[in-house]
């Protein structure tokens, strides 16, 4: 029933979240006679703050009307290009009306970036996918929130994840494609290659993991002592609830945002205590530039999903109490996973030195398992000073990360 009281507890609470959204507007729009009164800054401030804390955050918009590449400024059109229950595939498609830029795009590697199920939106990875666009064709993986799937569609599991990526990677021709794979989706990302080259199927020319716990026994951090310390029923039976009957998968089982989002406050709750304090203040003070960076970062981070039971439970039994893909041990229709039958694909690893979520060593770990792939065709990177998120979005991302996958992309696509 916790589901449940979370949702009825949202919606008697949103009056007033509406009310104190209402006031913060009145006492701060300067056309408002309440904003001349003594303290309304103030006022305004709390009220907002109020507002921010207590509304509910839908998924945010990817918002990348236009990128700058080869010289100049073209529009993006971001494009459905295959719809499952679970997850869209979608194409970040730059346009221009010149023959010759044209030929210019076209020769641009090919890039399926597949985003994190756990928790946030794949829009979180904006960054990722604006920078990319400079020198690359993109595709991204768009997660569906499992409450919004009806329970006809069925479950979905970790098989059926690498099965998704098997058929995005199909659809869009793995000769010309190189495979970015950020966090979470690095462990079904090397199943997914691994049993398409057992297969005999063609393989993507390139495979760039970042931040992932291919071996999660390795230097194991806050998440996996969370995920080693209580047994598969404990999951089973405190963070996996329905979904109210207020949304379209009304009865699915899931793992609910709400939850994961308190965890994800619980891991710091000091600095966000601290964040919203400062929002307040520089809202006080009129530092409207510091303000809208804390919504712009809060928008996203409080915009979570309800992960599907299956999925959540399979993950955290293969991938960090069983240690299956690098014991050798995971099987998929009979089929045992088996990187090293990987011949055709380079293999780069990225980790961040103060990565707080993969620890160090457990994406390199890849290379051990990938032994058909060339000596040569391996490449390892660590980004001194960045944690979990610096590696893909941020600064370090776009001035250190960026340059050197950029270039793995342009040596592996001749």
């Amino acid at each position: 029933m916790l589901y449940q009281w979370h949702e009825f507890g949202r919606q008697w609470m949103a009056p007033w979240v509406h009310l104190a959204g209402a006031s913060s507007r009145a006492f701060s729009d300067p056309s408002s006679w309440l904003s001349n009164l003594p303290g309304a800054q103030r006022i305004s401030a709390y009220h907002e703050l109020m507002h921010r804390l207590g509304k509910g955050y839908e998924k945010p918009a990817w918002d990348i009307p236009e990128v700058e590449t080869e010289g100049r400024t073209v529009p993006v059109i971001e494009l459905e290009v295959m719809a499952k229950p679970f997850c869209r595939l979608l194409r970040f498609k730059r346009y221009t009306d010149d023959p010759v830029y044209i030929d210019k795009l076209k020769a641009q590697p090919t890039v399926l970036v597949v985003a994190p199920l756990s928790g946030h939106h794949a829009t979180l990875l904006r960054d990722t996918v604006r920078t990319l666009l400079r020198d690359h064709k993109v595709y991204v993986t768009d997660w569906v929130d499992a409450r919004l799937v009806p329970t006809e569609a069925g479950g979905f599991g970790l098989e059926d994840y690498v099965g998704y990526i098997q058929e995005f990677i199909r659809h869009i021709g793995a000769e010309q494609l190189h495979v970015m794979s950020v966090c979470q989706p690095t462990v079904p990302v090397l199943a997914a290659v691994s049993l398409m080259a057992a297969a005999g199927e063609p393989t993507p020319r390139s495979l760039v993991m970042m931040g992932g716990p291919i071996d999660a026994r390795v230097s194991p951090t806050q998440v996996n002592d969370l995920a080693t310390r209580n047994p598969l029923s404990w999951f089973e039976n405190n963070v996996i609830h329905s979904v109210p009957s207020n949304y379209p998968g009304h009865g699915r089982a899931v793992y609910p945002g709400f939850l994961q989002h308190a965890g994800f406050i619980a891991m710091n709750p000091n600095r966000h205590f601290m964040s919203h304090w400062d929002f307040y203040t520089d809202l006080v003070k009129g530092d409207l530039e510091d303000a809208a960076a804390h919504r712009r970062f809060y928008d996203e981070y409080n915009a979570v999903l309800d992960m599907p039971a299956e999925f959540y439970l399979d993950t955290i039994r293969i991938v960090f109490q069983e240690f299956l893909l690098p014991r050798g041990q995971w099987e998929i229709d009979g089929q045992r996973v088996d990187p090293a039958a990987i011949t055709d694909t380079a293999l780069m690893t990225i980790e961040g030195e103060l990565d707080d979520i993969a620890g160090l060593g457990q994406t390199e770990a890849a290379h051990a398992l990938c032994t058909g792939i060339p000596e040569a065709s391996h490449q390892h990177l660590t980004v001194k000073g960045a944690g979990h998120y610096g590696i893909f979005s941020g600064r370090r991302w776009r001035e250190q990360v960026y340059p050197d996958v950029k270039a793995f992309f342009a040596r592996y696509n001749a």
